[in-house]
């Protein structure tokens, strides 16, 4: 089956094509408009949403060696997301889907992040335990089956990728905060300064990183370079390293726990390198994915990959489905 896969749950705009679960072309358009602002800016990301998706769609059917006439179903991200920016998906694939009269399914984002990994290797089995954590969301999943899903733990404030954004900017970095604190910590000290690791008795998989942030706003408030013998970079590495522990000690509990011999990684934070080696360095004898690098961050391989899956099995939503901004993964 040729699915269109669309995304636009933030501020990529993305789409792709897949055929028989093979990724035959996928585009990604990243918002630079953001930068400006440190951070997301919703109706901005909503426009531009707006003004490129019929050229990116047209281009990935393009790059595809396909015509429009040849896809057979389209995929699009339902929620979890920025409702001004989910919505401009959405009524463009059912725009689509009405006019070239195919079936159509609103795909679950998170759910996307998790069978990314699929992409990455095809012989992953089930059950695995997967950490998925983004900008919006930090959570750990017993993978039992496609729908058949057990949350072990979640955060009870800030996502990590969260904790990655706030902290760039207190830091004075760029923004996406995640990539610009792994390339400034590089050559700086992990253990230079003992930020916090909240919730890391053996029996939690919570999650917390609200103190951490505090914890470094307050360190900044009083941190001067040239009187001190701890540097910026020494600064983002241990925040970093204070992130990277807990995702990976976390992670290692949930494995043992579920007694599960594989784990994923899923999320724009998988895309971290500390947190890749961390994870290797923990567990040794536990078989450990990680997606390419351009499923890691949001994109429409994804969508469309579940996507075929689902049509294939028979599924589709009516064509009145409405977003859902806060959409869960059960």
């Amino acid at each position: 089956m040729i699915v269109l896969g669309i995304e636009t749950s933030c501020d990529e705009t993305a789409a792709a094509v897949c055929k028989d679960g093979l990724i035959l072309s996928s585009t990604i358009g990243s918002q630079t408009i953001h930068q400006t602002f440190g951070g997301v800016v919703p109706e901005l990301a909503s426009r531009e949403h707006e003004q490129w998706l019929n050229t990116l769609v047209n281009q990935t059917i393009h790059d595809s060696h396909l015509t429009l006439q040849d896809i057979e179903g389209i995929a699009v991200t339902q929620g979890p997301g920025l409702s001004g920016a989910l919505l401009t998906g959405v009524c463009f694939a059912k725009g689509l889907s009405q006019g070239l009269n195919l079936p159509i399914i609103g795909v679950n984002h998170l759910e996307a992040h998790i069978f990314a990994n699929f992409l990455a290797d095809p012989t992953l089995e089930y059950p695995f335990v997967c950490l998925l954590v983004s900008g919006g969301h930090t959570q750990l999943w017993l993978v039992k089956h496609i729908g058949d899903y057990e949350l072990m733990g979640e955060t009870r404030d800030d996502a990590a990728g969260e904790a990655f954004d706030k902290g760039a900017r207190i830091l004075g970095l760029g923004y996406p905060g995640g990539p610009e604190i792994q390339k400034f910590a590089q050559g700086g000290n992990p253990n230079a300064v003992k930020f916090p690791r909240s919730f890391m008795t053996k029996d939690s998989f919570e999650f917390s990183f609200s103190g951490l942030k505090t914890s470094l706003l307050y360190y900044m408030d009083d941190f001067d370079e040239i009187d001190s013998d701890i540097s910026l970079q020494d600064v983002t590495a241990s925040y970093q390293s204070a992130i990277v522990d807990v995702l990976s000690e976390k992670l290692m509990n949930a494995v043992s726990f579920s007694g599960v011999k594989t784990c994923v990684i899923a999320g724009g934070v998988a895309a971290n390198n500390s947190l890749r080696m961390a994870v290797k360095r923990k567990m040794p004898n536990t078989r450990i994915m990680f997606p390419d690098l351009v499923y890691c961050t949001d994109n429409a391989a994804m969508i469309a990959f579940l996507g075929e899956l689902k049509l294939t099995d028979g599924q589709t939503t009516q064509i009145n489905f409405g977003i859902q901004p806060n959409m869960k993964l059960s």
